[in-house]
């Protein structure tokens, strides 16, 4: 009897460790695949654009949901990034300025980490994939492209044979077709494209909108390669995929300055099959919802069932931990390459206001990168002086100085040509004072103290022209190079 009860209480202890070992495992997680095309907004035929040819970003906006309203918080490659990466804003991080901070030793604040540091600590792996099977004929870049100095590895693996067996996992892929310079095969008729108003109607400057959309249609044909792996792999189940721009599109008016074209980006996110879908989040249906790159960080942490830092100034798109919407979304420029600005802006459901400190700058203030990969920047100049272009063109793009305020009814005016500051409309006097305040007080709750330069771009500051000597000649020149 006594083994008998003794091994009756041992095979309860047994059984109880077994439940409650159970019940400790942690719950399945999703893995995320994060796509990023380079210097694209949301020019596909899911937002309405011809021309383009993007089948398969269009089945992945149908499968899961399109966003009409996401911003990045920078119009250039490593400012943004260096944003979008923290969850925190460029100007808060120091890392406002392109492609600063690379050889200075230059770490970002305590409290300030990658997304990819967090998502470690949660147990995930982290990719950044360049390495694809050879059978599928591509590569990622992958960029990272940060204005601050990371002492250690950001990701664990570049190649996608490592996904499989770790996961979950969270994996990158950097795609460059929509960078300049354009290569894509042929696609588009230059003479059928949409061409903004704000560039002239010439030849070449249709013959460069068609080779960008040809860039897109390209960009969407290797995204349907990585899917059809993902698929083919039996990952796709338990995959939340994300499609982005790391900022908007490489054209005259857009990359670089601080208007929709700049700034906004297409959003697209399909929840993984196995997984329930969290509230705010509808399959199969379009938001308008006004978002900023910097909350993708924090909605991931939340997906990974790790807390949000408490620095972190993104915030959590979805779910029960979800924050409030955002009214606006905050942007900003700085000196980009050898070419010093300050732009800081606000956009609304409807309305961008910007505010320019160097408005004694014209906008065609001399930038080697633009002069020597942008055809149309060098054809308005061309045509100015032949007497070709419209007021409009003529007015913003060739005048000495820029105006130190602009405001748009983007409904109205979705190209950003017609600026109310000056409106007698009591309505649009209003929306100014309204949004210059609001701007106001997130530059002083960014911690945005005017930073325009870092001293070692101090010898540019009286001109783009002017020349430089030393290390930061060098580090100018190294800047330059592909943007």
């Amino acid at each position: 009897m006594k083994l008998r009860s003794f091994l009756r209480r041992a095979f309860a202890v047994v059984s109880l460790g077994l439940v409650v070992s159970a019940s400790a495992a942690p719950a399945k997680r999703p893995n995320i695949l994060w796509l990023i095309g380079e210097d694209f907004s949301p020019d596909l035929g899911c937002y309405g654009v011809k021309e383009v040819s993007s089948p398969n970003l269009d089945r992945l906006a149908a499968q899961g949901m399109r966003f009409n309203r996401m911003f990045t918080t920078a119009p250039v490659c490593s400012a943004s990034r260096s944003a979008f990466m923290t969850g925190m804003y460029q100007t808060t991080i120091g890392a406002h300025n392109h492609r600063s901070h690379r050889d200075d030793g230059y770490t970002v604040p305590a409290g300030v980490r990658p997304i990819t540091d967090w998502l470690r600590d949660a147990g995930y792996l982290t990719a950044n994939i360049r390495e694809f099977p050879a059978a599928l004929g591509i590569r990622g870049s992958g960029k990272t492209d940060w204005n601050f100095t990371y002492p250690a590895q950001p990701f664990d693996t570049d190649k996608w044979s490592d996904l499989k067996g770790q996961q979950p996992f969270m994996a990158q892929v950097n795609f460059s077709e929509t960078h300049r310079a354009f290569k894509g095969p042929k696609k588009a008729d230059p003479a059928k494209v949409a061409l903004p108003p704000i560039y002239p109607d010439h030849p070449m400057a249709r013959e460069d909108w068609a080779a960008y959309l040809d860039d897109a249609s390209e960009l969407d044909r290797k995204i349907g390669l990585v899917l059809k792996q993902l698929e083919a792999e039996g990952l796709a189940d338990d995959t939340i995929i994300i499609f982005m721009g790391d900022h908007g599109q490489a054209h005259v008016r857009g990359k670089q300055f601080v208007y929709d074209d700049g700034l906004r980006v297409p959003f697209i996110v399909r929840w993984a099959k196995n997984f329930s879908e969290p509230k705010g989040f509808k399959s199969g249906t379009v938001s308008d919802r006004i978002m900023v790159s910097i909350d993708i960080a924090p909605t991931l942490l939340d997906v990974a069932g790790a807390a949000k830092p408490a620095k972190m100034q993104g915030r959590i798109l979805f779910g029960d931990r979800a924050e409030p919407a955002r009214d606006v979304a905050f942007g900003a420029r700085d000196r980009c390459d050898e070419t010093v600005f300050r732009f800081r802006t606000v956009r609304d459901a409807r309305y961008r206001y910007i505010k320019n400190f160097t408005p004694e700058r014209p906008f065609l203030q001399a930038n080697a990168y633009k002069e020597r990969q942008y055809p149309v920047w060098n054809l308005i100049k061309e045509l100015g002086a032949q007497g070709k272009l419209t007021d409009w063109q003529k007015n913003f793009y060739l005048s000495p100085t820029m105006a130190p305020e602009e405001l748009y009814d983007m409904d109205r005016d979705p190209w950003a040509m017609n600026n109310l500051v000056n409106s007698k409309d009591p309505v649009h006097q209003a929306t100014l004072v309204r949004l210059r305040g609001t701007l106001e007080k997130w530059i002083t709750d960014s911690d945005d103290q005017g930073r325009v330069l870092e001293p070692a771009a101090l010898a540019a500051a009286a001109g783009a022209t002017k020349p430089t000597t030393g290390a930061n000649a060098a580090k100018q020149k190294k800047n330059k190079k592909g943007n």
